[in-house]
């Protein structure tokens, strides 16, 4: 309904009933707005890490290919290992791993994230965002120099035209202003060339989201 009032909302990113009964009637109705985009479920607050390697909701993925829609990963750090199997299933489908994956960056926890990232990032229908990072970070206390390895490793792992990004707004606000967080993408992103940084900050969405159509 917001989408429908205001202009600027480009496009959604909504929930769907997955892993329910009648998963395809569902999606094929909510596909039909055009400004839904795609489908993202909140993995991360599943009691059951393998929850995605459910059969059920694995169906309910399957559906969403047909109807042009992208799914979004909401993961933690410690969920890649499943999600690399989970994407291999759906070799043709676009999804897109919300903020970095969740690294812990609160413990500079490092290695084994880059690791899984890299291998992750060779399947090329996943995309990344770089956001979500000041959450996983010390709240209170965290610097610019804590996060600089994670923009290192997610550049590393998918390079300039696969990271879009992601303000994690209004979450994001229990560590940081909005504003702040742009300049730091911006500042972290610097050193690559002006179609580099510009697909970064808005045309890779674009395409990935069909938000031209």
């Amino acid at each position: 309904e917001l989408a429908d009032q205001h202009e600027f909302l480009a496009g959604v990113v909504g929930w769907a009933p997955l892993i329910e009964a009648g998963v395809e009637a569902a999606i094929e109705r909510f596909s039909s707005h055009p400004k839904l985009k795609g489908v993202r479920h909140v993995l991360q607050d599943e009691p059951d890490d393998d929850y995605m390697l459910r059969a059920e909701f694995n169906q309910g993925i399957a559906c969403l290919h047909a109807h042009g829609l992208t799914y979004d990963i909401l993961i933690f750090e410690r969920h890649l290992p499943q999600t690399i199997q989970f994407v291999d299933r759906h070799p043709h489908q676009i999804f897109v791993l919300d903020h970095i994956a969740k690294p812990r960056i609160k413990d500079g926890s490092l290695s084994q994230w880059r690791s899984r990232m890299m291998e992750l990032a060779k399947r090329e229908n996943v995309w990344c965002k770089l956001s979500g990072m000041v959450t996983e970070a010390d709240w209170g206390n965290w610097k610019e120099a804590d996060l600089a390895p994670y923009f290192e490793g997610a550049l590393e792992a998918f390079g300039a035209d696969r990271l879009m990004f992601g303000s994690d707004w209004p979450v994001m606000l229990v560590a940081a202003e909005y504003t702040a967080w742009r300049q730091i993408v911006t500042r972290a992103i610097a050193q690559l060339s002006a179609a580099e940084q510009a697909n970064i900050m808005g045309a890779t969405a674009t395409r990935v989201y069909k938000l031209d159509r």
